[in-house]
């Protein structure tokens, strides 16, 4: 994900990284190029036969515009949705790692270690997961190894964390370090954190309907391709300025949609999970006060993930 500080008008004008136009430079050269083709054709074939005309395309884009809006619509709700998602994960780890710190009856710096620890680790675990790459790595150094093991036998490792901090928990109150009450607290918080992990599985593995995104997708590049043939009597030699702009338009629109649809992804508008996760991590760490407590490495973000200009 780009985060950039707040650009005034013109220099937004130029923005290159982390907008979607390196991506459609070349359909936008095919647009170009057919808009060349429609002018010679135009004035060099006696008997011009795709003199379409204007109003066509002014009804198809009207339409066309509507299904983008719905298209862009529903992947952004999708994005907000998986941004709460992380939040919550954030507040929750929060509320957590403070009932852990205050509400044991004895005090073992330790065993809240090995819960900030376990706890930290979640957010790692989850984002590989829904990125389908290996998490491991970044779970060694901050699980001990016998949890290690366990979670790497695992299919969904931010499940298997998830049930060792209420196993964590239950140890505690088997030790009479954590009354009933104390238990209840922390288990609200605990499904929370059950509920966020549900909420981003069902993002990442219901896509938007295919057939839905390959009629809006097919509608478009029709659209683009023949527009150059039906602005070429009135636009003349701007044809390739205006087919251009609306080509840009619509594809760029489509381009975002189909970014922010998966917004667990590496893409550059997708959400900085890698931040996040650590984040998460230096907060549990300034709670904990602990100087034992090492603050565990930073992530590497991809080039793409999170980038601040």
């Amino acid at each position: 994900m780009i985060i950039r500080p707040k650009l005034n008008w013109f220099r937004l004008l130029f923005v290159w990284r982390g907008s979607v136009l390196p991506q459609l430079l070349p359909r936008l050269g095919l647009i170009f190029a057919l808009s060349l083709a429609a002018i010679f054709m135009h004035d060099h074939m006696r008997h011009y036969p795709l003199g379409l005309g204007t109003p066509p395309f002014a009804l198809v884009g009207i339409a066309l515009a509507v299904f983008l809006g719905f298209r862009n619509s529903a992947s952004y709700e999708r994005w907000w949705e998986g941004r709460k998602l992380w939040g919550t994960l954030l507040n929750t780890s929060r509320a957590l790692a403070q009932q852990a710190l205050s509400l044991p009856d004895n005090r073992d710096r330790a065993e809240e270690r090995r819960f900030l620890s376990a706890l930290g680790a979640l957010p790692h675990a989850l984002r590989h997961q829904l990125r389908n790459t290996d998490a491991l790595a970044d779970l060694a150094p901050r699980l001990s190894p016998e949890l290690h093991a366990r979670v790497a036998a695992a299919k969904f490792r931010p499940a298997l964390i998830l049930l060792w901090l209420g196993e964590w928990v239950a140890e505690r109150k088997r030790e009479d370090a954590l009354d009933g009450y104390a238990v209840l607290a922390i288990q609200h918080n605990l499904n929370a954190l059950s509920d966020v992990i549900g909420g981003c599985e069902r993002i990442a593995s219901t896509p938007l309907p295919f057939s839905y995104s390959v009629m809006i997708h097919r509608t478009i590049y029709l659209f683009c391709v023949m527009l150059p043939f039906g602005l070429v009597d009135g636009a003349g030699l701007l044809t390739p300025l205006f087919a251009l702009l609306v080509a840009y338009a619509f594809m760029a629109l489509e381009a975002i949609a189909a970014q922010i649809e998966d917004p667990f992804g590496l893409e550059e508008n997708d959400l900085a999970l890698n931040a996040i996760c650590d984040a998460i991590e230096a907060a549990l760490h300034d709670m904990a006060a602990d100087p034992d407590f090492p603050m565990p490495p930073k992530t590497v973000a991809s080039s793409r993930d999170f980038i601040l200009d």
